[in-house]
C-alpha cells in the first residue's frame, strides 16, 4: 500500500461529485488516502466568497453548503486539538497535529515567551535537518528557515544554540514528540482565533480550546473559562454572549461583538462543538442547542460525532501494524545548498504543489513516489504516553490575566481564508476525467506559492 508524504495540509478541490454527497464522505475519502484512523480531531475547512470561514458539516450535502460555484476548495485542518498530543496512539496522527502545530508557530497562533519559541524552532530544526553539522551547516543557518511571523538575530542565534548543543542525536519523531509537549503547555495551545471587540471597542481574539474558553488582548490571556464553568453561548446578530458560572457561584456574562453576523454565527457553531467534543462524557449526551433564549426563534445547531473521551477510548482499541511515514522533503536552499530548506522569504519555504486526482465514484487512485520523501518506520507509543493535565494546572492559577508573550498576540494572516491558486485549478479542472473527480492537493504550512510558481498574486492569507 502506498505511504503518501506530508508536506504540511492538504487541499482539496471537489468539483462535481454525486448531487447527494455528504460532508462525510469527502472526510473519509480523505482519511482512507492519509491511512488515518485517529481522524475525530480533524475537520475539512473551507472560505465561502465572503471570506468567511467554515467547517465542513459532515451530515449535510456538500452542494448544499457551498454559497460559490465549483470547482470548491477546502482544507484539511486540525479541528479539535487533542488535549494531550504526546498521548496519541499512532505516530501518524502526531506527524499530523505537529504539522498542523508549527503552521500555527508560523503564523502567530501559537504565541509564545521567547525562551519557549527558541526551544520550539530548535525541535523542528533538529526533526527536519536532524544532528548538526559543521560542515553542512555555515553560520547563520538557522537563518534559513522562517518559523515566526518574524524574529531577530539574537533568536536565530538561541535556536541554533540550543539545536547545536541539546537535541544531538534525536530521531524526526522524538523530535516531534518534545516540540509537541512543549507546544502542549503553552496558553496560546488550540487556539484557533475569531477576531472580535469589546464593549469598549478594543480589538481582542476569542478562540476555544481543549481547556475552555479563552480571550486574548494584546500580549496577555484576559479571560479564561474552563469548559464546566460554561453555561451557555449565544449570538445575536452581531453580539456573542458567552454565560458562566465560576467559583462560590458567581456567575458572569462575556459580550463581544463579531464583525459580521456570519462570523458571529461562526464563532458559536466553533463554541457548541467545542464544548460538547471536550465536556461531554458520551455522544449521547448531546443536544440541538438553540442561539436564542427561545428554541424556537434564532439558529439551532447540533454537534455530531464522537467526544473526546470516547475518541481516547476508540483508540486505545487501534492494533494494526503502524504505517510508514513518508516525510516530506523540503527543497534546498539556493544559499546554503546542504540545507534542505528554502531561503527565508516572506512565507514559509516549501515544496511544489503535488495535485493527485480521486475519483469519488470509483475510490482512491495510487499517488506517484515522491523523489523527495524518506520513510520513517513509526513506533506505536501504546499506553506509555499518560494524559498529562495542563489544563488543570492552568486554570487552578487563576482566572485573572496572564501573561503569554513578549509581544501582542496579532495572528491577521492566519484568520483570513488561502487564496485559490488559478493555475492549479485549471491543470485540475484540464485533468478531469468521466465520473466525479476529487483533486486532492498537498500543500505546505503556509498555503503559499513558492517562488516563480504564479507572479503578482495577493498578499497570503490562511483558512
Amino acid at each position: 500500500m502506498y505511504a503518501p508524504a506530508y508536506s504540511g495540509v492538504l487541499n482539496v478541490y471537489f468539483y462535481s461529485g454525486p448531487r447527494d454527497a455528504k460532508g462525510q464522505y469527502l472526510f473519509d475519502l480523505i482519511c482512507h488516502h492519509l491511512n488515518l484512523l485517529e481522524k475525530d480531531y480533524f475537520g475539512i475547512r473551507y472560505v465561502d466568497p465572503d471570506k468567511q470561514r467554515h467547517w465542513l458539516e459532515f451530515t449535510k450535502s456538500i452542494a448544499k453548503q457551498m454559497k460559490s460555484q465549483p470547482p470548491f476548495t477546502m482544507c484539511l485542518r486540525v479541528k479539535f486539538y487533542p488535549p494531550d498530543p504526546a498521548a496519541l496512539k499512532e505516530e501518524i496522527t502526531r506527524y499530523l497535529v505537529f504539522l498542523q502545530i508549527k503552521r500555527d508557530l508560523y503564523h502567530g497562533r501559537l504565541l509564545c515567551k521567547t525562551s519557549d519559541a527558541a526551544l520550539l524552532a530548535a525541535y523542528i530544526l533538529q526533526a527536519e535537518i536532524g544532528d548538526y553539522d559543521p560542515g553542512k551547516h555555515p553560520e547563520g543557518y538557522s537563518s534559513k528557515f522562517q518559523f515566526f511571523p518574524k524574529h531577530s538575530e539574537k533568536l536565530e542565534r538561541r535556536i541554533a544554540e540550543i539545536h547545536k548543543t541539546e537535541l544531538i542525536g534525536q530521531t524526526p519523531e522524538t523530535s516531534e514528540l518534545n516540540f509537541l509537549q512543549k507546544a502542549q503547555m503553552l496558553e496560546t495551545y488550540g487556539v484557533d482565533p475569531h477576531p472580535c471587540k469589546d464593549v469598549s471597542g478594543n480589538p481582542a481574539f476569542l478562540a476555544f480550546t481543549p481547556f475552555g474558553f479563552v480571550v486574548l488582548q494584546g500580549n496577555k490571556r484576559v479571560h479564561f473559562l474552563k469548559w464546566n464553568e460554561v453555561t451557555k453561548l449565544k449570538f445575536e446578530g452581531k453580539t456573542f454572549h458567552v454565560y458562566a458560572n465560576q467559583k462560590e457561584d458567581k456567575k458572569i456574562i462575556l459580550t463581544y461583538f463579531a464583525p459580521t453576523p456570519e462570523a458571529c454565527k461562526h464563532l458559536w457553531k466553533c463554541g457548541v462543538e467545542n464544548q460538547a467534543f471536550y465536556k461531554l462524557e458520551k455522544s449521547s449526551q448531546v443536544r440541538t442547542v438553540s442561539s436564542s433564549n427561545l428554541f424556537f426563534k434564532g439558529s439551532r445547531f447540533r454537534y455530531s460525532g464522537r467526544v473526546a473521551k470516547e475518541v481516547m477510548e476508540q483508540s486505545a482499541k487501534i492494533k494494526r501494524e503502524p504505517p510508514e511515514i513518508h516525510r516530506a522533503g523540503l527543497v534546498p536552499s539556493r544559499s546554503c545548498p546542504s540545507i534542505t530548506h528554502g531561503p527565508r522569504l516572506t512565507s514559509v519555504p516549501r515544496t511544489r504543489r503535488r495535485a493527485v486526482h480521486i475519483s469519488i465514484m470509483e475510490g482512491l487512485e495510487s499517488l506517484r513516489d515522491s523523489a523527495h520523501s524518506t520513510p520513517v518506520r513509526s513506533v506505536s507509543h501504546g499506553d506509555s504516553f499518560l494524559p498529562r493535565l495542563r489544563a488543570h494546572a492552568a486554570a487552578d492559577a487563576g482566572e485573572g490575566p496572564a501573561v503569554i508573550s513578549d509581544e501582542a498576540y496579532s495572528p491577521s494572516d492566519s484568520v483570513l481564508p488561502t487564496p485559490v491558486v488559478e493555475r492549479n485549478l485549471e491543470l485540475a479542472i484540464a485533468r478531469q476525467i468521466n465520473g466525479a473527480p476529487c483533486s486532492i492537493e498537498e500543500e505546505s504550512e503556509a498555503g503559499t506559492p513558492s517562488v516563480g510558481d504564479v507572479p503578482d498574486l495577493p498578499p497570503p492569507v490562511q483558512t
